[in-house]
């Protein structure tokens, strides 16, 4: 792995279009194909968050004026229990590196930089599923397997 010192930067609502096509990728979606009604409304998700510090946070990676690299934290509110005392737990999301940008640390900057905001959030524990590929990465900074089956419920 190559270690360019890039920081990550908060994304702004002049982002929005460009993380839109990224997290098209994540889910395997053409970013040219007419808009889908998932972007409509991950846009004004955006919108509604992105000024919002103690709510989300949106680390990007920039290179050469394109966003190469991006996350997402958001602060989940729940009923405190003895794994999260506080009941304030940080869903880590959607980090994805471009194909031709991997190997240069952005990943890491991106986990580090959420993982930093949900400290200074007084979070207390941060959340994610990850892929395969992406398990590495989360246990180099601590996370674990749980042993809770992940179940979901389309409506």
């Amino acid at each position: 792995m190559t270690t360019n010192h890039v920081r990550p930067r908060p994304a702004t609502p002049a982002d929005q279009a460009e993380l839109l096509d990224l997290w098209a990728l994540l889910f395997d979606e053409d970013p040219t194909a007419p808009e889908e009604p998932w972007r409509q409304h991950a846009a004004g998700w955006f919108t509604r968050f992105a000024d919002d510090p103690a709510g989300a946070r949106f680390p990007v990676i920039e290179v050469g004026g394109a966003i190469v690299a991006t996350a997402i934290g958001t602060l989940e509110l729940g009923v405190p229990n003895p794994q999260c005392p506080k009941g304030r737990t940080v869903r880590l999301a959607n980090v994805i590196t471009l194909p031709g940008h991997r190997g240069h640390g952005y990943g890491t900057a991106l986990v580090l930089d959420v993982l930093g905001w949900a400290r200074s959030i007084d979070a207390d524990r941060v959340d994610l599923s990850a892929t395969p590929e992406g398990q590495r990465l989360y246990e180099r900074h601590g996370f674990t397997v749980t042993s809770a089956p992940r179940m979901k419920l389309m409506l």
